[in-house]
C-alpha cells in the first residue's frame, strides 16, 4: 500500500512523530551482504534534530536497533527489522493545534480522507517519518556499491534566492559535511546560513533546491514506459515532505536549446565502451541509464510551522488566527540532503535487482 516502496527491493516504514518509536522493514535485499550498525548510524546522524543552530532544537539521538535480518554482520536474505525510538517527543505543545487546519500542513487533507488524524506534530506527515527511509537508505547504498561501484550525493545549491553556480562534476562529500547548510560553496553556505538565521528570527521559514549525482553509473537500469528510471526517482524524491519539484540533467533549461543542441552525441570512449559526448540528458535515455552520470536537482518549499501570526480555520470551519509552538526546522534543505540519496540509492538498488532478471543472458550466468 501506500506505506511500502519498490519491486524487489522494498521497504515499508512505520511509525509518526511522537509515537513511542518509528522505523523500517526492508525485505528483499540479498544475503551475504556485509553491513555494521554504524554505517546506519552515521547516515541517520545527517538526518537527526538538533545537529546545528539552523535546524529543530528537538533532541533526539536517533539511535538505529536492528531488530532482525542481520547477523554477525552480514544480512541474512530475511526482512530486516529496524526501530529508532522517540526520546524528546512534547505531544503536549501541540494540544493546542487539535482542533485548527494549520496552513501548509496536511492537517485538513488527512481529515478529509480519514476523518481521524494525530495532531502531534503532524503524525505521520511529518518528515520525522523519514528516519526508517535513511535507514534503509544505507543499505541500498552498499549494496550498489558494491555491486557496481554506484555512489550518489546530494548537497544544497539553493536556499530561497541565494544561489550557488557548482559543477556536479566535481564536488565532494567532504565539501558537502564542510558546514552545517551543507552547501559546497563555503562563501554562498555563509550567507546561505545567516538568511535561514534571520529568518528563524523573523518567525518565517525558507525553501530552496538540492542537487544529486550518481557516478560511476550502469547502463541498463530502469524499465520502459511506467518504471522509467527518472519516473522512479521522481516519485521517490517527490514522496519527501515539502518536496515540490523534480528535474534531470538540464532540467528547465533544456526548453531554451534546440534538438541539436540538447541531443547527447554518442562516441568511444575509453576501454572500447560506448559512451556520450555531452550528458545533457543527465545520464538515463528512453527511461533507461545510458551509462553516464544521473544527476538533477529537487526543489523544496518553506517549512509550513511558523512562529508568526497566520490565519486559518478550525475544524469546526470557525475563521481564527494562531501563532505555531513546537519546534520546527527554519529550512529542511540541510536535513533533507541524505534523505535524498537514501531515496535515490533505493530506488537504484531496486532496479539493480530487477536488472539481473530482464534477461535471459544474465539469468543463465546465474543458473549454468
Amino acid at each position: 500500500m501506500s506505506n511500502t516502496f519498490g519491486s524487489l527491493f522494498r521497504v515499508t516504514t512505520f511509525g509518526e512523530s511522537h509515537a513511542k518509536g518509528l522505523g523500517v522493514v526492508l525485505d528483499g535485499c540479498p544475503a551475504g551482504l556485509e553491513i555494521g550498525v554504524r554505517t546506519i548510524q552515521d547516515q541517520l546522524d545527517r538526518r537527526k534534530p538538533g545537529q546545528s543552530k539552523i535546524t529543530t532544537p528537538r533532541k533526539e539521538s536517533d539511535q538505529v536497533e536492528i531488530l532482525s535480518g542481520i547477523f554477525q554482520g552480514r544480512t541474512l536474505g530475511t526482512p530486516i527489522g529496524m526501530v529508532i525510538y522517540n526520546q524528546d517527543q512534547r505531544p503536549g505543545a501541540y494540544e493546542d493545534l487539535k482542533d485548527l487546519y494549520r496552513p501548509g500542513h496536511a492537517d485538513y487533507t488527512y481529515d478529509q480522507r480519514y476523518g481521524f488524524r494525530d495532531f502531534r506534530g503532524g503524525g505521520r506527515a511529518s518528515n520525522r517519518e523519514t528516519a526508517g527511509r535513511v535507514a534503509a537508505g544505507a543499505i541500498a547504498a552498499k549494496m550498489i556499491e558494491e555491486l557496481a561501484g554506484m555512489k550518489t550525493l546530494a548537497w544544497v545549491e539553493q536556499v530561497h534566492r541565494i544561489c550557488a553556480e557548482i559543477d556536479h562534476e566535481t564536488v565532494k562529500f567532504d565539501e558537502v559535511e564542510s558546514n552545517i547548510v551543507r552547501c559546497p560553496d563555503e562563501k554562498v553556505a555563509s550567507e546561505m546560513i545567516k538568511a535561514i538565521e534571520k529568518a528563524k528570527k523573523d518567525g518565517n521559514s525558507l525553501g530552496g533546491k538540492i542537487r544529486f549525482r550518481v557516478a560511476p553509473v550502469v547502463a541498463g537500469l530502469g524499465a520502459p514506459v511506467f518504471d522509467k528510471l527518472t519516473a522512479e526517482i521522481a516519485k521517490a524524491l517527490m514522496s519527501i515532505p515539502a518536496t515540490r519539484s523534480v528535474g534531470f540533467g538540464l532540467a528547465g533549461k533544456a526548453i531554451e536549446l534546440t534538438g541539436l543542441e540538447h541531443n547527447d552525441a554518442f562516441v568511444l570512449k575509453e576501454g572500447g565502451k560506448a559512451g556520450t559526448l555531452t550528458n545533457n540528458a543527465g545520464g538515463v535515455l528512453g527511461g533507461i541509464s545510458n551509462g553516464e552520470p544521473i544527476y538533477g536537482e529537487v526543489t523544496f518549499k518553506p517549512t509550513a510551522t511558523l512562529s508568526s501570526l497566520q490565519k486559518t480555520l478550525t475544524t469546526d470551519l470557525t475563521p481564527v488566527e494562531f501563532k505555531a509552538r513546537g519546534r520546527h526546522d527554519p529550512c529542511v534543505l540541510p536535513r533533507a540532503v541524505p534523505i535524498v540519496e537514501a531515496m535515490i540509492n533505493l530506488v537504484l538498488a531496486d532496479h539493480c535487482l530487477r536488472y539481473s532478471v530482464a534477461s535471459m543472458a544474465r539469468l543463465k550466468k546465474v543458473f549454468s
